[in-house]
């Protein structure tokens, strides 16, 4: 890499956020140059492996049935988080949704309905056609079409900042260290929750049990390295993005096809048989990124979720085969479970289940009296063979702890904002996810964020150089 001596705008990293960004720059005029830490192969970060994203919506669209409301995603969001979120910024989000399938669609993305399978979104998720990996590739080709210099293998190493402004990144390459220099920067490098280290010292030996469903590359270097410059820390270092996954999904990368969305259509024990949570308590996409969390707090960070053939074609499978069993007994014998506590567990939950009318479209009657915990709905008797299993670890998607940012993306120091420093994406999340999740809000927050820095770090860089040119005819 051979760079001109000062871009106008660096970004750091290279997913969604990251090159909504650099798009948003570039298209300004700013010289952007983007730093993703991954190999090309492996670009996107986390994005990679998303599939939609939500937004906010007045009347049907080509993709979007329905409608979806300011009104309705600001309560979804409340509901999520339990209130632990910065309204300002998340209403400033959900706002700028509605605009955002135009804006993807400029930059050659493809966006399709929902598909049989995806429960629940086809009002409220636009979905990428081919996934994540071909909107990141779309995002790409329009940054190369644009000139925005993108380096590969590149692992930011050290911020120089002084007096709360950036003014290069140690960047090495090919195992050699070299400084980027910048007129504004924009941290759009993610999280913390590929560092194992970092994890353990949050939960400690629980995490060694934990799978990264994401890239490994997101290790909170640029996250720490900002830390330690001052920059406010926002969020809890214990909440994070964590899914219910197959246990038999690699320790890193593994993706959504590791996901098991069929919790809500049968029980979950633990590894003594035991129950431990409604499995019913709402619909899926408010709440299948709580069961990570869940699954965490059982022995040996391991769980079950166990349904019979009435649940078989209702839901989008892991890409593992279950453990089938032709009864209950010895279906805990092949998932190494006691079999007498989880035939009784099943015993008393069939005994609880109440008549209704089964609907896993909406918030049914079909629920469970007398058991702690109740399943609230889509309760139905686990009484027909084959049975199935499907182990469960904590998925970790990505992690709150953040960069306090205004709503100019611009990064809070203990002095007051950066003059030149913004942040995007899961490095900042955390200011409008304290915890909780639902479906499709983190590609909508960087997607958002992702322009709103890139925007902003060009006015910055544009006034810097305004006021240099300035001052060199007045020298």
């Amino acid at each position: 890499m051979a760079p001109p001596e000062v871009y106008e705008v660096a970004v750091l990293g290279g997913g969604n956020a990251a090159l909504c960004a650099a798009l948003a720059a570039s298209e300004r005029g700013a010289r952007v140059i983007v730093l993703e830490r991954a190999p090309r192969v492996f670009r996107g970060g986390n994005s990679r492996h998303t599939r939609n994203l939500r937004c906010m919506h007045t009347a049907p669209t080509d993709i979007l049935t329905e409608s979806y409301s300011e009104d309705e995603f600001m309560t979804d969001l409340l509901r999520v988080t339990g209130g632990m979120t910065n309204e300002t910024l998340a209403r400033m989000v959900v706002r700028a949704s509605a605009d955002a399938p135009a804006r993807m669609r400029r930059f050659g993305v493809r966006l399709q309905p929902s598909l049989r399978g995806t429960l629940h979104l086809s009002r409220t998720n636009a979905f990428f056609l081919g996934g994540g990996k071909a909107l990141m590739n779309s995002y790409y080709a329009a940054a190369e079409r644009r000139g925005v210099d993108v380096v590969y293998d590149a692992d930011v190493v050290g911020l120089q900042i002084h007096d709360g402004r950036f003014e290069s990144a140690t960047v090495r390459i090919d195992g050699r260290e070299q400084q980027v220099r910048a007129r504004s920067v924009v941290l759009a490098a993610g999280g913390f929750e590929s560092n194992l280290e970092w994890l353990k010292e949050i939960w400690g030996e629980a995490a060694d049990n934990f799978l990264i469903r994401g890239t490994p590359y997101n290790t909170g270097t640029v996250l720490k390295l900002m830390l330690d410059a001052g920059a406010e820390p926002v969020g809890d270092p214990a909440q994070c993005h964590a899914v219910a996954i197959d246990a038999r999904a690699p320790k890193f990368d593994g993706g959504i096809v590791t996901r098991l969305d069929c919790v809500s259509l049968g029980i979950v024990v633990n590894r003594h048989g035991d129950r431990f949570y409604d499995e019913g308590e709402d619909f899926w996409p408010k709440r299948y990124a709580i069961w990570g969390r869940l699954v965490a707090q059982q022995p040996d960070q391991i769980a079950y979720s166990i349904i019979d053939a009435k649940a078989v074609g209702r839901f989008m499978p892991s890409v593992f085969p279950p453990i089938a069993a032709a009864s209950i007994r010895e279906l805990a014998a092949l998932i190494d479970v006691p079999a007498g506590t989880l035939a009784a567990t099943v015993e008393r939950f069939n005994g609880a289940v109440r008549p209704g009318t089964f609907d896993h479209e909406a918030l049914d009657d079909c629920r469970t009296e007398g058991l702690v915990p109740n399943k609230t709905h889509w309760a139905q008797r686990l009484d027909t063979p084959p049975f199935w299993a499907y182990p469960l670890r904590p998925g970790i998607t990505f992690t709150y702890l953040g960069v306090k940012v205004d709503e100019r993306a611009r990064v809070a120091l203990r002095g007051g904002p950066a003059a030149n420093i913004f942040a995007a994406g899961e490095i900042m999340a955390g200011n409008i996810l304290g915890k909780g999740y639902v479906a499709g809000v983190g590609m909508t927050i960087g997607t958002v964020f992702g322009e709103i820095a890139g925007r902003e770090a060009w006015r910055g860089a544009s006034s810097d150089t305004s006021a240099s040119q300035a001052e060199h005819r007045a020298g």
